[in-house]
């Protein structure tokens, strides 16, 4: 399964959200350190869901760490995170 897709089942299992937008963003860093020649390395995550309301910013982003914990721990390099609430 592409990581993109493997990104959006996660958050979608732990998080239930309204909104998600995941955006493959490893053309962008083609040549750095971390990025694979296939891609699938760096990645940017728009969020929204209940389940951040009243939390803070490192909360919100500890918990999509938390979801994807063995992602990257083995093929993502980089994580853009844009968790809200929703009417944030």
């Amino acid at each position: 399964m592409p990581m993109k897709e493997t990104i959006e089942t996660r958050l979608t299992e732990a998080l239930s959200p309204t909104h998600l937008e995941v955006r493959d963003d490893s053309h962008l860093h083609a040549g750095h350190a971390g990025a694979r020649p296939g891609g699938e390395s760096h990645f940017t995550v728009e969020i929204v869901s209940d389940r951040f309301a009243g939390r803070s910013r490192i909360d919100r982003h500890r918990m999509v760490n938390d979801a994807l914990s063995a992602e990257l721990a083995s093929q993502i390099h980089a994580l853009v995170i844009r968790a809200r609430a929703p009417g944030e």
